[in-house]
């Protein structure tokens, strides 16, 4: 499905918004609201990252918070528009991943709210790969956005937030050994991806990406590949030059889930990463859990 939305739509979409803001005039503003900083994430990874710093002071929602669904496919609603209006902070990633969001605040004014874009902050970008926080150093200097914008809406719990948010880098810094330990184990294994998502960690570790980048942008980007690039991503596992598939089980279309069966077929181990963390972990353990699988996928091609 291409992701690309007309020009008309997008109008459209917004002007429905406004209509429907302006009928319910934000009638929850009268309502109790929760304690603490009010915080509206686009996605569930920053959501986590702002309630591990701010702990019970920040009452956090995050939009996009479901495996099951492609983030670049979201449609805003009306519901979003209510839920940023009285923001203090919001955080998005940025870079044409959530443009969405970009349009909702354009239809609430709130001069006082922080807004937080990830990319913008994250120190190492990619080729046109706007997912950031696969790489823990960004998700580092995100973290200390986060700190900073906590400590300026409330400052009387800034010792609280510096605390946690120490934690937290300790805490993603792990990560950062763990991929140096599988660069020094596994750099140079040959690998096949079918979205660009998880380039930010075959960098760090030093896998051979074999699968052609138009290819996994065209698939990032809800657009087919060129017949080309498919014959070659697919004869790369036939022929078994592609010893492991990371696979992004949010990002599916008939090529990549042929790519994945093919590997199965062949005994090629296929590793699944999402873009949206799952529910019931923390950015931390939702990495390194991904690590686990991938670490155990390179013991076995290693042999």
């Amino acid at each position: 499905m291409n992701r690309r939305r007309t020009n008309g739509a997008q109008l459209l979409m917004t002007a429905a918004l406004l209509f429907a803001l302006s009928t319910f005039a934000f009638a929850e503003a009268e309502a109790e609201k929760p304690s603490g900083v009010q915080v509206v994430a686009a996605e569930n990874t920053y959501g986590d990252l702002v309630q591990q710093i701010a702990g019970i002071h920040a009452h956090v929602l995050s939009i996009i918070s479901d495996p099951n669904v492609d983030p670049h496919e979201y449609e805003a609603n009306v519901d979003n528009a209510r839920q940023i209006a009285d923001a203090d902070i919001i955080i998005e990633n940025g870079s044409g991943y959530d443009t969405w969001l970009d349009k909702l605040m354009a239809t609430t004014q709130n001069s006082k709210r922080i807004l937080i874009t990830a990319f913008d902050v994250a120190p190492t970008h990619l080729k046109e790969n706007e997912h950031v926080w696969y790489n823990p150093d960004n998700v580092i200097a995100i973290s200390q956005k986060i700190l900073e914008a906590l400590k300026a809406k409330d400052p009387s719990d800034a010792a609280e937030f510096d605390s946690n948010f120490a934690a937290l880098k300790t805490e993603i810094e792990k990560l950062d050994a763990r991929l140096a330990d599988l660069k020094a184990r596994y750099a140079g294994t040959p690998i096949g991806l079918t979205e660009t998502i998880f380039l930010y960690q075959s960098e760090l570790i030093g896998l051979n990406v074999l699968t052609p980048w138009t290819f996994d942008k065209a698939i990032a980007e809800g657009n087919d590949p060129s017949a080309a690039d498919a014959i070659t991503a697919e004869q790369q596992i036939t022929s078994r030059h592609t010893k492991i598939l990371v696979y992004n089980v949010q990002t599916i279309t008939p090529i990549t889930t042929k790519l994945q069966d093919e590997a199965k077929v062949l005994s090629i181990p296929v590793v699944p990463v999402s873009e949206t963390m799952p529910p019931g972990l923390h950015y931390q353990s939702w990495m390194s859990k991904q690590f686990d699988v991938l670490a155990s996928a390179l013991e076995q091609v290693s042999k």
